[in-house]
C-alpha cells in the first residue's frame, strides 16, 4: 500500500511578551502559593532548560535571541506555557501552576493487548522518529511512557504521555526529551500530526564525535523549514538556494477518494475475487491530482511574507499553493504526488497549502519556526522527523558548500 505522508505540526498562537535576553523567575502553586521544586523550566524545541531550586526558583542564562515558549512541567501539575521574545533585558517571571485533576488510565495486561502495544509502537518510532540514517542511531530511553489507541475502522493512531518521552540521537548528538501530545497518524489520508514541546540536551562525546555531529546537523539545517523561513523574512531566498513557485492542480475525478480504495482492496483481497482486486490496485495507482501547473517566474519575497504587527513574528501567505525549490540537494525520494516538469531537475521540492482554506495565512518567528500553525507539507520537509530535527536556537557552523561537499565526501 502506498501512502503520500504529509506533515502538520500544530503549535497555539503565542502571546509576546517584552524583548529580553535572561529569564528568571519563581514557580509556585496555585492554590497555596507554595514554592514547586524539582519542576522541569525550559523553552521549547530549544537547548535551554533547568529545574527549579527548593524555593521554586530557577534562572536561563545566555538565551539566543528569538521567541521561544516557556515551558514549565512536572508531575501532578497541569503543563504551563507562556512565549517570550529574548532580547537584551532579563525577563523576571512569576508562574503559578495548577494541580491536575488525577486521571486513572485502564491498564490491559492480556497477552493480545501487549502485541498490539508493540505493533503500535514499531508504528509510533518509523513515523514520529524516522526511518533515516540518523533514525538508525536513535534510542528511545523510556518507551513504556507511551499510550496508544488505534482506530482500526478510520486507521487511525494515537498517541501521549504522561511525562517526557526521551529519546537518543546518536546521529545528530542530541538528548531529546519530548512531551508528547495529540500525536495522530492517519493512514487513509496520509497525515502525521502533533503536538508537544521538546528540550535539546548535547550528548558528551570526544571532539572527533562531535565534529561529526556539527556536519551532521548542518547537513540537516540546510534546506530544512526552519532554513527557509530564516531566509525568507531576511530576504535572502535567491543567496540561500531557495525558489518559490506559484502552484495550482486539480483532483482527479477518476481517481476515487483514499477510503473508498482502500475498503474495496481488503474487501476483495478477503473475497479472493482477483478481476475485482486488481481493478481497484489499479485505480489507485492512479494520480490524486491532475492539470497540475507549476508557474515558471519565481516569487518574490515580497508577494509571501507579511507584517504581523508585532515584533519578531511574520506573517505568510499565498493562493492556492506554494511550490518551494532548494537548488543545492537532490532529492532521493521518489515522491509520487510531487508534480515536476519535464525539464525540472530533481532538486528537493516541498508543496505548502493551508489546512483552512478561509484562513490563508499563517505566521512564524526569527528562529524559522511555524507559531501560527495551519500549513501542510509535501515532498521534502514532509519526512522531516525527530531524527532530522534541530532546537530553534540552532546556528550552523559551517557555510552550505562545505557541508554539501563533506557529505559527498562520506557518501564515496
Amino acid at each position: 500500500m502506498r501512502f503520500s505522508w504529509l506533515i502538520l505540526l500544530c503549535f497555539l498562537y503565542p502571546i509576546v511578551t517584552h524583548a529580553q535576553s535572561e529569564i528568571a523567575g519563581k514557580v509556585t502553586r496555585k492554590d497555596s502559593k507554595s514554592p514547586v521544586a524539582g519542576a522541569s523550566v525550559f523553552l521549547g524545541n530549544s537547548s535551554f532548560g533547568t529545574a527549579t531550586a527548593s524555593n521554586g526558583t530557577f534562572t536561563l542564562n545566555g538565551v539566543k535571541p528569538g521567541q521561544y515558549t516557556l515551558v514549565v512541567t512536572i508531575m501532578g501539575f497541569e503543563d504551563y506555557t507562556q512565549t517570550v521574545l529574548v532580547g537584551k533585558e532579563p525577563i523576571k517571571l512569576n508562574i503559578e501552576l495548577s494541580p491536575k485533576s488525577i486521571i486513572l488510565r485502564e491498564v490491559e495486561i492480556s497477552t493480545t493487548a501487549k502485541a498490539d502495544w508493540k505493533r503500535n509502537y514499531e508504528q509510533f518510532k518509523k513515523e514520529f522518529i524516522g526511518t533515516d540514517e540518523n533514525a538508525k542511531n536513535c534510542e528511545v530511553i523510556n518507551p513504556e511512557v507511551l499510550y496508544f489507541t488505534y482506530h482500526k475502522t478510520q486507521k487511525v493512531l494515537e498517541a501521549s504521555a504522561d511525562e517526557f518521552l526521551i529519546v537518543e540521537n546518536r546521529g545528530l548528538g542530541y538528548r531529546v526529551k519530548f512531551l508528547v501530545r495529540d500525536f495522530r497518524s492517519d493512514h487513509i489520508s496520509g497525515i502525521i500530526s502533533y503536538s508537544g514541546q521538546r528540550l535539546f540536551q548535547e550528548l558528551p562525546g570526544k571532539e572527533s564525535q562531535k565534529k561529526k555531529w556539527r556536519s551532521a546537523r548542518d547537513y540537516a539545517y540546510y534546506g530544512s523549514a526552519m532554513h527557509f523561513y530564516r531566509s525568507l523574512y531576511k530576504d535572502r531566498l535567491v543567496e540561500e538556494g531557495f525558489e518559490m513557485h506559484h502552484y495550482t492542480r486539480l483532483i482527479n475525478p477518476l481517481r476515487p477518494p483514499e477510503e473508498v480504495i482502500q475498503r474495496n482492496q481488503e474487501r476483495y483481497y478477503k473475497l479472493r475475487i482477483r478481476d475485482s482486486l486488481i481493478k481497484w490496485n489499479d485505480l489507485e495507482k492512479l494520480s490524486i491530482y491532475h492539470k497540475e501547473t507549476i508557474y515558471p517566474m519565481p516569487l518574490f519575497t515580497s508577494e509571501v511574507l507579511r507584517s504581523s504587527g508585532q515584533q519578531g513574528i511574520f506573517g505568510i501567505t499565498f493562493p492556492d499553493l506554494l511550490y518551494v525549490i532548494y537548488n543545492k540537494k537532490r532529492e532521493e525520494t521518489p515522491f509520487r504526488e510531487v508534480y515536476r516538469t519535464l525539464t525540472m531537475p530533481n532538486y528537493e521540492t516541498t508543496i505548502l497549502s493551508f489546512t483552512d482554506k478561509n484562513r490563508p495565512y499563517s505566521f512564524f518567528d526569527m528562529n524559522g519556526i511555524l507559531v501560527g500553525g495551519g500549513i501542510l507539507n509535501e515532498g521534502t520537509w514532509s519526512k522531516a522527523r525527530l531524527s532530522e530535527l534541530l532546537p530553534v536556537d540552532y546556528v550552523p557552523t559551517e557555510d552550505v558548500e562545505t557541508t554539501l561537499k563533506a557529505e559527498l565526501g562520506k557518501k564515496h
